[in-house]
């Protein structure tokens, strides 16, 4: 648990050539559970217990689209704790085996709609309320420990690491904790920095930025972002600007960086690259970009990286190239 956070920034050396701007990723992956959601998971579980709400003996309890429940897993074997974590049937085959691997329960449940009382998310809080004294539910969504993970470290991070020159930070959103966290630090310690939001399709995020509404379109191959309600993380947010991309562009990305860095990234760090490519794109040379390496690809290798999947989905790996997109996002998307 001691290693978790300080992680390196890199260049992506390809893409700055590429569009004259600087892109930085940070590199999440290197946590010890491997993804940024380590992070979060710590600041959970030491505020609870802090606080005395989780206590010895408790078992840790969680609704978890993957990465949140391994970290979590993680977090309570280095203090003696138990972990449950309840998935929704369907995510990666690799993130079920972590979650095992890092010894913590897994409990499967059919994907439903949020509103259905089966969801995982109440799945996993019904847990905890009908055995308070033997669970503990981390809570993700509304737990604002989540954004003060990145308040208090990886915000901080950032600004020591980029000398405090940062024109824009591009991230994804699901819990919002992330984005919550880093955006008002950015925003109180980096004169004149902009946030922009990224958005998976199925996701209602970047409608509701605009419009004030949860709609959205289509599905994603990306997992563990996007979401179609307003929770307390997200409502800490201050963004800029927000945009919707398409999976075609998450792959195209993928494999460009791949090819071109020896980084082979995860679906949603693969939508975060992306998005500051966009970015990058519609802004100018010359701008200092950073985003996240949330995960790595071995992740999201039986979905991102499989081609009879990308297939079945509509997807081409060749088509469109990263030049292709370059081109789209200089007319207007």
């Amino acid at each position: 648990m001691d290693l978790i956070g300080n992680t390196p920034l890199l260049k992506i050396q390809s893409l700055s050539k590429l569009t004259g701007c600087d892109i930085f990723v940070k590199c999440e992956f290197l946590n010890p559970g491997g993804s940024i959601k380590d992070r979060a998971a710590k600041q959970m579980v030491l505020d609870a217990m802090e606080h005395e709400r989780l206590k010895p003996g408790m078992t840790i309890v969680e609704g978890t689209a993957g990465n949140t429940g391994i970290g979590l897993a993680l977090v309570a074997k280095s203090l003696g704790l138990n972990m449950v974590a309840v998935m929704p049937k369907g995510q990666t085959l690799e993130k079920e085996r972590m979650i095992e691997l890092f010894g913590a329960k897994l409990v499967l449940v059919d994907p439903v709609p949020f509103a259905n009382e089966n969801h995982f998310y109440h799945t996993a809080r019904k847990i905890a309320d009908e055995n308070p004294d033997q669970y503990w539910w981390a809570n993700q969504f509304e737990n604002t420990s989540n954004m003060r993970a990145h308040y208090l470290h990886t915000g901080p991070e950032i600004v020591e690491q980029m000398n405090g020159k940062v024109d824009f930070f591009v991230s994804v959103a699901g819990t919002g904790g992330t984005i919550g966290g880093n955006s008002n630090y950015l925003k109180e310690n980096v004169p004149g920095v902009k946030v922009h939001l990224v958005d998976p399709e199925g996701s209602g995020l970047c409608h509701f930025f605009h419009h004030g509404e949860f709609k959205s379109q289509g599905s994603s191959l990306t997992e563990g972002i996007g979401i179609m309600r307003l929770v307390e993380n997200f409502k800490q947010a201050r963004v800029d600007d927000a945009f919707t991309l398409p999976d075609s562009d998450v792959v195209a990305i993928s494999r460009y960086v791949r090819d071109n860095d020896g980084l082979v990234l995860g679906s949603s760090s693969a939508l975060n690259v992306a998005g500051a490519v966009r970015t990058a794109v519609r802004a100018g040379a010359g701008k200092r970009i950073v985003t996240f390496a949330c995960d790595l690809g071995e992740r999201s290798f039986s979905k991102l990286y499989n081609p009879e999947f990308l297939s079945s989905k509509g997807l081409d790996s060749t088509s469109p190239t990263v030049e292709d997109l370059i081109k789209k996002y200089q007319t207007g998307l």
